[in-house]
């Protein structure tokens, strides 16, 4: 009897040795069902295989290791390596999956795998419902754009439907380039046609009719498994003339960024669609009135797309029961840094800050005591574990001089030097500005200079000083969120951390 074993095809599991991995299996004899990831990073290359008893998980599993996993499993011995269900190991019981409930479960290029698990269900109701219908019901939930700035989505997507005009776009922004995120990519690779499903949803509320992907380069297997769902997606009828064989018609494409850092700004990225030079636009006028080629444009980010086909599968009252204050239903939230356990935690908004790092994540792998954590991304803020009571909520870190941003948790440990943490930000800020405002075009290098000056001149209470006034200059002056929240991180680190901002 063929022995069958889901291995993931993620980057974090190539990265590791999955291929590798992938060819011991193959020389064994062993049917591989090509999955995608289940985000528990250090448990990578992760392997389960079929048994009489269900699938039995192994991790961290090199090709030396095969031979031995499959002699334990044809006898029914217990193996090194050996975790038992998966689904019953403390990381993934503690969560609430329902972005990522199929991620690591089926084959991303099988819609037949997805529609068997549940896939399909909100896009049908959706259809049956109307436009109208699957608005009120995306507002009814209280989802907001996961991609940081919190804005409800369904009065986005009212405003795109009342906008005047028969051409309509929705581009999807999975331009993922934060530190320590990669939901993103995760769900690409993983789970592609929930991402297809929830744009189709998007499609038939708003009128759009085409739709487009944005992905950087640098995620060559999430481009790949975009691709090829999309093309399995159009012969089977989920995009077309007519999606799902209704009235409605929807059609996507994939486009890949070069990379830029500003091009996961919301405009920006716009052009660069377009095929210009990727700056950012003022606004007024907002892209629901004039986006995508001057048309009325829903732009958002990969998670709260794929958002959509719960919502519309299991109701609004569903989702907006889980979570906290005006942050409604769950978060994926990405594990990274010295942390022992790195990975993708989805939980409901309002799990505090400390549970997320001590309790989820383990503390540092290295053993040493947390300094800092930043949340964000490279312009969220530092918190010291003195604010880890902190709820993982949009509000609750605003607060406290903080934004949650993409969901992205990056841990520091003690050797951490937080000036130079803050210096990173402006040099960051100041590589990947397009230059279009001076805020944040001079302003970084300024910002460089400054701190430089801090840290050489014995008196530096003047140039402390003129930082925190180059902050708000460039917080209340630039023109997107690039150069306007460069000042979290360098703000926090000067308030949370002064004693490292001294000359030396």
């Amino acid at each position: 009897m063929t022995v069958r074993a889901r291995l993931s095809h993620d980057t974090a599991s190539v990265a590791l040795g999955g291929k590798a991995v992938a060819r011991a299996l193959r020389e064994a004899g062993v049917e591989i069902v090509p999955v995608g990831s289940r985000g528990l990073f250090w448990l990578e290359p992760f392997v389960e295989v079929r048994t009489a008893s269900g699938w039995q998980a192994f991790g961290p599993v090199a090709a030396t290791d095969v031979a031995g996993i499959l002699e334990a499993v044809r006898n029914a011995a217990p193996h090194a390596l050996s975790l038992g269900r998966i689904e019953d190991h403390p990381f993934l019981k503690a969560q609430t999956r329902l972005t990522f409930a199929r991620c690591g479960t089926v084959d991303p290029a099988s819609l037949q795998d997805y529609e068997t698990e549940g896939g399909l269900a909100g896009l049908k109701h959706a259809i049956e419902i109307g436009p109208k219908a699957i608005r009120d019901e995306i507002l009814a939930s209280g989802l907001r754009g996961r991609g940081g700035a919190g804005f409800p989505a369904g009065i986005k997507w009212n405003g795109a439907a009342d906008a005047p005009g028969d051409v309509k776009y929705l581009v999807c922004n999975a331009d993922e380039g934060d530190s320590g995120t990669y939901a993103d990519r995760m769900l690409m690779e993983g789970d592609p046609f929930l991402l297809i499903e929830g744009m189709a949803i998007a499609a038939v509320a708003t009128g759009a009719t085409k739709g487009y992907i944005y992905i950087r380069s640098e995620y060559p297997i999430a481009i790949a498994a975009m691709r090829r769902a999309i093309a399995v997606a159009r012969d089977k009828g989920l995009l077309g003339a007519s999606v799902l064989g209704s009235a409605f018609a929807f059609d996507l494409e994939v486009r890949v960024g070069a990379g830029s850092y500003v091009c996961g700004e919301e405009t920006a990225l716009l052009e660069s669609i377009e095929g210009r030079r990727g700056q950012v636009r003022a606004k007024p006028p907002l892209p629901v009135h004039s986006g995508l080629f001057g048309k009325p444009t829903v732009i958002h980010n990969v998670l709260t797309f794929a958002a959509a086909p719960t919502i519309l599968t299991k109701g609004a009252g569903f989702y907006r029961d889980l979570g906290l204050g005006r942050s409604r239903g769950t978060m994926p939230i990405q594990l990274a840094g010295d942390i022992k356990h790195g990975g993708l935690f989805e939980t409901p908004f309002g799990i505090t800050l400390g549970e997320l790092v001590n309790d989820i994540g383990g503390g540092t792998a290295s053993g040493r005591p947390i300094r800092a954590v930043q949340v964000g991304g490279p312009l969220g803020a530092y918190f010291p574990p003195a604010l880890f009571d902190t709820p993982f909520d949009y509000e609750a870190f605003t607060a406290k001089g903080g934004l949650i941003g993409h969901g992205g948790v990056v841990v520091f440990n003690d050797t951490v030097d937080m000036a130079h943490q803050a210096r990173f930000a402006m040099e960051f800020c100041a590589v990947e500005s397009c230059g279009k405002c001076t805020p944040c075009r001079i302003g970084s290098v300024r910002g460089m200079e400054t701190i430089d000056k801090i840290l050489k001149e014995p008196a530096n209470a003047a140039q402390m000083a003129l930082l925190r006034d180059l902050c708000d200059t460039m917080k209340s002056g630039s023109l997107c969120a690039l150069g306007g929240f460069v000042p979290y991180p360098v703000l926090s680190a000067i308030d949370h951390f002064p004693e490292d901002f001294v000359a030396r």
